[in-house]
């Protein structure tokens, strides 16, 4: 596995590679992962098709003003995993964006919480949408949020 690099992969490369290659290229390395997971400290760790994880070690920078995880961050991880495994069903020359989603936050997430775990899975995928369905869990198993999103399927 490489190390992890930050950056952005060219329109030309994304259309050189069926989604399944972009998302495991995300997740061995090979390719560079999106300067917002270098920002926010998360890792594409798991890539197959349909369904795909990353995970976040919370940190204090993570923190709302009441020492809580920010939901915001949450809904990042779901949005991320989410829209990454619709990616991941479609063919050379398709791309795909989040048109809607929606979260639950269910437990609070804090320092003490550890490392937490976004896995998403494709519900269906035709030819214009996608949707696909979120869980966000401690190293316990137990559910801290979970959404759903609807994602829009275009030409690239």
């Amino acid at each position: 596995m490489a190390a992890k690099t930050y950056g952005t992969v060219s329109p030309e490369q994304q259309k050189a590679m069926s989604g399944l290659e972009f998302v495991k290229g995300l997740a061995n390395g090979a390719l560079p992962l999106n300067t917002i997971a270098q920002t926010l400290g998360y890792d594409v760790v798991e890539a197959e098709s349909g369904r795909v994880v990353v995970t976040l070690d919370p940190t204090g920078a993570h923190l709302n003003p009441w020492g809580t995880v920010h939901g915001g961050l949450t809904a990042t991880l779901l949005d991320s995993c989410m829209g990454l495994a619709v990616q991941s069903t479609l063919e050379k020359g398709v791309a795909s964006t989040t048109l809607e989603f929606k979260i639950s936050l269910v437990r609070a997430i804090t320092l003490e919480t550890g490392q937490i775990r976004a896995e998403g899975e494709v519900l269906n995928c035709g030819r214009r949408v996608g949707t696909a369905e979120g869980r966000v869990t401690d190293a316990k198993g137990r559910l801290l949020a979970h959404g759903t999103t609807t994602c829009l399927i275009f030409p690239s």
